[in-house]
């Protein structure tokens, strides 16, 4: 190849999708992570400031996963620097899978990030001279004591007689990347970011959920993620008496005397709106690794999560809510259309009466389903229960099956019931076991075809009644209605949400009762207890209790 053109080919890609953008960054990446003997200076600037831009752009995640995919070539220390000074992760994945001699590494790793040459100390193949500069610099965890510039002097000095220096030509290119990032960091410092009041201006509140942090020997945090740094750093996170803006229990304060780790230790901060609150701590104590002294925590701040009841609860609030809003208008349809059905306020056309007769029935059949969500929530939710009673469930089936079978008969449909044991009494009242049942059958009665028959076994041991219903043809296959249904009405259903709605329904009726509903196999099972158990299972519990 005469002309490397590579790197302006892909200058010269719009990045316009997700998609662009990863394969532009893992070619930069490529690219410039190679040998640069005979490229073009400008070119790779160039290079580098459209690398920055993806990393603006790209989520920490996708650019740490792309680092560490097979074949990618870090082997120049200018891009290994560029990407230490990037984000926590992509920075870690950087460390973790460049490949620079030993000469590079001594030269680079003086004026790497405290956080980069953290992650450096984890890998396992560098060579025992840079583990010993590593290691005489100080590095431990994140967690660094204020080194002192001679004592770097001295140790670079003494590292450079156990190895070739670097090129002049790879300083002189970290040098000036070096201080490329500076002057971009000091633009971003020059952007105002005075706090100010949301006076006519978009603003959105934000809910910081993690928070992770480094602490010194004495409590106080010195490093803490990016977007918070600046209201954590300076903090007394885990010192044993934090001061007026953190509040900690006893044991976490033992804790941090006796340096030992906490986990999940309630923490409450009183300072600026995005931190202040309750908080829980995961937190470990780091000792040196050449002396062995305590050099402070590395933990996580995060905030509490609600328990699944709770969460449970306020989702059912909203739901509930929603329904609120809706049956609001829904009424003030109906009642309109009832106005001019029943010409309450003076004579009406006959056609503007059938159609508000039309509009009233639609509004009710709202209506209806809305109750039929509110239910289901109030049920899930566990905020209701069924009205308890002693209805005979056999009575009930009976009585569904031959109302259905007056509307199956002529399509020559229908279910072949087997009843069999004694003892149907249930738990609950009549109208309860009557919905319950209108609701399976229904559904079901709904799905047949012309000349299907299903079964209908209902048996009773004593302690608990089972139904048990085989699913029909059309339920099976799909449960979505086929397009040639919607010209013809069906003669009979069980709601306006269709059969797996209503099955949803029945089995949070049936754990109400404190049964159960399973669709398994083509087979709908329901399970309630009799009356007889319920009453044994309350009268034994009394008995051990009075003892």
């Amino acid at each position: 190849m005469q002309f490397d053109d590579r790197l302006a080919t892909v200058l010269r890609t719009r990045a316009d999708s997700d998609t662009v953008l990863r394969i532009q960054f893992r070619q930069l990446l490529d690219l410039l992570g190679t040998d640069r003997e005979g490229s073009d200076s400008a070119l790779r600037h160039q290079g580098y400031a459209r690398l920055g831009e993806l990393t603006e752009r790209l989520p920490q995640e996708d650019q740490s996963r792309i680092l560490r995919e097979p074949g990618v070539r870090l082997r120049d220390p200018q891009l290994v620097a560029f990407l230490a000074e990037g984000e926590a992760k992509p920075a870690a994945a950087a460390m973790a899978t460049a490949h620079l001699s030993d000469p590079q590494w001594l030269d680079l790793i003086p004026h790497l990030p405290v956080t980069a040459r953290g992650f450096l100390r984890h890998r396992r193949d560098l060579s025992p001279t840079v583990k010993d500069l590593l290691a005489r610099l100080g590095v431990g965890d994140l967690v660094l004591p204020g080194p002192d510039p001679e004592a770097i002097a001295a140790i670079l000095a003494e590292a450079a007689d156990d190895a070739q220096p670097a090129p002049a030509e790879t300083n002189d290119g970290i040098g000036a990347l070096l201080k490329r990032i500076e002057a971009f960091r000091e633009g971003r410092r020059s952007q105002s970011t005075d706090p100010r009041l949301p006076l006519g201006e978009d603003h959105e509140a934000r809910q910081i959920d993690t928070v992770e942090f480094a602490c010194d020997a004495s409590g106080t945090a010195i490093w803490a993620s990016e977007t918070m740094a600046p209201l954590v750093v300076g903090m007394r996170l885990t010192a044993p008496n934090p001061g007026p803006l953190v509040t900690i229990g006893s044991n976490m304060a033992n804790a941090f005397v006796a340096r030992q780790p906490v986990h999940s230790a309630p923490v409450t901060i009183t300072a600026a709106a995005d931190i202040s609150g309750d908080w829980r701590m995961d937190a470990a104590p780091l000792f040196d690794p050449l002396t062995g002294s305590f050099t402070g925590y590395r933990g996580c701040l995060r905030r509490p999560v609600l328990d699944k009841r709770a969460a449970r609860d306020s989702e059912a609030d909203r739901m509930r809510q929603v329904l609120h809003e809706l049956r609001t208008p829904v009424n003030a349809i109906q009642g309109f259309a009832e106005i001019i059905q029943q010409q309450l306020f003076g004579p009406a056309p006959h056609q503007y009466r059938a159609h508000a007769a039309s509009i009233a029935v639609d509004s009710a059949k709202l209506l209806a389903g809305f109750d039929e969500v509110d239910r289901l929530v109030r049920l899930e939710g566990q905020a209701m229960e069924l009205e308890r009673g002693n209805a005979d469930l056999r009575a009930a089936v009976l009585e569904t099956v031959k109302r259905l079978q007056a509307v199956l008969r002529p399509r020559d449909a229908g279910f072949s019931l087997n009843v069999s044991g004694s003892d149907f009494i249930t738990t609950l009242d009549r109208t309860e076991v009557m919905a319950l049942c209108w609701r399976l059958l229904a559904t079901a009665a709904g799905a047949l075809g012309p000349g299907e028959e299903v079964d209908l076994v209902l048996t009773s041991d004593g302690s608990e009644i089972r139904l048990e219903l085989d699913a029909p043809h059309a339920l099976t296959e799909d449960d979505a209605p086929k397009p040639n249904d919607n010209a013809r009405p069906r003669a009979v259903n069980s709601g306006m949400f269709g059969p797996a709605f209503a099955f949803r329904l029945a089995q949070a009726e049936a754990q109400s009762a404190g049964g159960y509903l399973i669709c398994k196999e083509n087979r709908v099972t329901l399970v309630v207890p009799a009356l007889t158990a319920f009453r044994g299972a309350r009268s034994a519990g009394s008995g051990r209790n009075s003892g």
